[in-house]
């Protein structure tokens, strides 16, 4: 085969594997960008009812979380601003497994309801992006949150953009989260019932994260 003829095969066969490479890389992209959300909402939307039903059963144990194949649900949450039928489970820990099945809870931070701070985080995009709106909260939002017993509506004190701060911050997760900047930051009265947001700061990959911050307003019995 004349040497022109054989660098043009190669050159054939190193243009489909590009084209084959770049197909693949388009489709892993689609997949995370949307192929993750429809399966990401559909566990939301199992795992509240799975907790739902637990909950409503007459044996149930008082406000026990619910064990499910995705980890455990302690609560749900439902943002108004975000819509009637927004409600998206809470699990314990924010592992990549649990980030991809709700909210997570970060163990070390209170309870829902508990004195300290309630902390939660959750995806912005990709995996159900609870969190995509974000930026759209303002202050005297709702968050309410659902657990087997009670329910806890918080008060946002301050916006979804107000504040942005590196993933390693970890002040914002203390009881009493006290900004190293003077910046943004909760009252600094001790004993507070506080709920504090992180998501990614950008759309996609970003070490920058978005926190917002509120205070327990009521506590009511939940209804079944």
């Amino acid at each position: 085969m004349p040497d022109r003829t054989r660098a043009a095969v190669w050159t054939g066969r190193l243009g489909a594997l590009l084209v084959l490479a770049g197909l693949a890389l388009g489709a892993y992209v689609v997949w995370q960008v949307w192929g993750t959300d429809v399966v990401s909402q559909r566990t939301h939307r199992d795992l509240v009812r799975e907790a739902e039903r637990a909950w409503a059963a007459p044996e149930a144990p008082g406000d026990e979380p619910v064990d499910t194949e995705h980890g455990r649900v302690t609560s749900v949450v439902r943002i108004p601003r975000f819509g009637d039928v927004y409600a998206v489970p809470v699990l314990e820990g924010t592992s990549d497994e649990v980030l991809a099945a709700g909210f997570g809870h970060f163990a070390a931070s209170a309870a829902a309801g508990a004195k300290g701070n309630f902390a939660l985080a959750a995806h912005r995009i990709t995996h159900g992006e609870p969190l995509r709106e974000m930026p759209s909260l303002q202050p005297g939002d709702e968050v309410v949150v659902e657990t087997a017993r009670w329910t806890y509506t918080y008060v946002l004190d301050t916006g979804g953009d107000d504040l942005t701060v590196p993933f390693t911050a970890g002040w914002v997760l203390a009881d009493l989260p006290r900004n190293p900047d003077g910046g943004v930051q909760p009252a600094q009265d001790p004993g507070q019932r506080l709920l504090t947001l992180t998501t990614c700061s950008e759309l996609f990959h970003t070490d920058g994260r978005l926190v917002a911050f509120g205070h327990l307003a009521s506590r009511e019995r939940t209804t079944r």
